[in-house]
């Protein structure tokens, strides 16, 4: 094509690049030259080769995928993600999660496959495999909603913060007898109420934080469910266990929409009214329509903000930048399912 136009090869990239100094008239001539030989431009991959990338973020979920698509959590951010990447011309590959503890921590795709930067999404701990393996790679990181770490970006959300504000509104209802329904605690991702002892291999900083909200409010919760996965039926198993028994709680917060929703499904079928039998509160403020006439109470998270604080930070990384880490503020919105503590 560049000897179609009368031009060197370099002089024809920059004609398509739309960069550096070259003659309106030569690009003309040069486009002419690819239209008349249906050359559609230089090859993409040639082009990132030649620059030392690959043009690709890895998103390293945490979690299956096919869990984790049936969050509407994951979806939102990674909407968000994705609208601040494309303008950057950058591709997502999404890496998944084990589906349990019997596969490898480490899914072998991020031994090597080629990417820029990689975004770990979820449950990050300081010891965490997967941000040594990205670490031992060079790899540069963005860390979600984990500990901020000097070597990574970090984004996240005052999740702590926001669900001791939701408990203080419990209490102000005058809930004393309040139990909460995690998120998983680790890779094991058990099911079932958490002792003293089991509290103490509480490892994804996710689930860590936002109980300690509710601590940081002055509540020793009357049990604490730990669940494998937030999804709905997870959510109406912890419920079905906490309000069956003849001491349940007046009120119980989890640690996720989705868990909370199953909570109140649980109650319904149980016969309990919500609020007035027993309070029911979540995390992210997702518009969960199909739960009317009940509107969650929840502690709402900007979800597509999230997402491109997290495509910002990319940004910067591949300018060579380390980003300051980023704390995103949450709101508490207050819908039905909470009401005064029942006498």
């Amino acid at each position: 094509m560049a000897a179609a136009a009368g031009v060197s090869v370099s002089t024809a990239s920059l004609a398509f690049s739309g960069s550096g100094p070259i003659a309106d008239a030569t690009r003309a001539r040069v486009l002419e030259a690819a239209r008349t030989l249906a050359y559609a431009g230089p090859n993409p991959l040639g082009r990132q080769l030649r620059r030392g990338r690959s043009g690709i973020v890895g998103v390293i979920m945490g979690d299956a995928l096919r869990r984790a698509f049936r969050d509407p959590v994951s979806s939102q951010v990674l909407d968000g993600l994705a609208a601040t990447l494309g303008p950057l011309g950058l591709g997502v590959l999404l890496v998944p999660g084990p589906h349990d503890a019997s596969q490898p921590a480490v899914d072998p795709l991020l031994e090597s496959a080629a990417m820029d930067v990689a975004v770990q999404m979820w449950g990050g701990t300081t010891d965490d495999p997967v941000l040594e393996t990205l670490r031992r790679r060079g790899t540069p990181t963005v860390l979600v909603e984990g500990t901020p770490q000097p070597d990574v970006a970090a984004v996240g959300i005052d999740d702590r913060g926001g669900m001791a504000e939701l408990t203080r509104h419990l209490l102000d209802l005058g809930h004393t007898r309040i139990a909460t329904v995690t998120l998983p605690f680790d890779r094991g991702r058990s099911e079932g109420p958490a002792d003293a002892e089991r509290l103490t291999h509480l490892a994804w900083e996710i689930t860590r934080r936002r109980l300690a909200g509710v601590t940081d409010a002055g509540v020793t919760p009357t049990t604490v469910y730990e669940t494998p996965a937030s999804l709905v039926e997870n959510g109406a198993a912890a419920g079905r266990a906490l309000l069956a028994a003849p001491d349940r709680p007046t009120a119980v917060i989890c640690q996720s929409d989705l868990l909370a929703s199953g909570v109140v499904l649980a109650a319904r079928e149980l016969g309990l009214r919500v609020p007035q039998d027993v309070s029911v509160a979540g995390f992210d403020g997702l518009d969960l329509a199909w739960l009317a006439p009940d509107v969650l109470t929840s502690v709402a998270q900007p979800l597509a903000e999230k997402g491109a604080a997290i495509g910002t930070a990319v940004s910067a990384l591949l300018e060579g930048r380390m980003p300051e880490p980023q704390v995103l503020p949450v709101a508490l919105r207050v819908g039905t399912t909470t009401g005064p503590a029942p006498r």
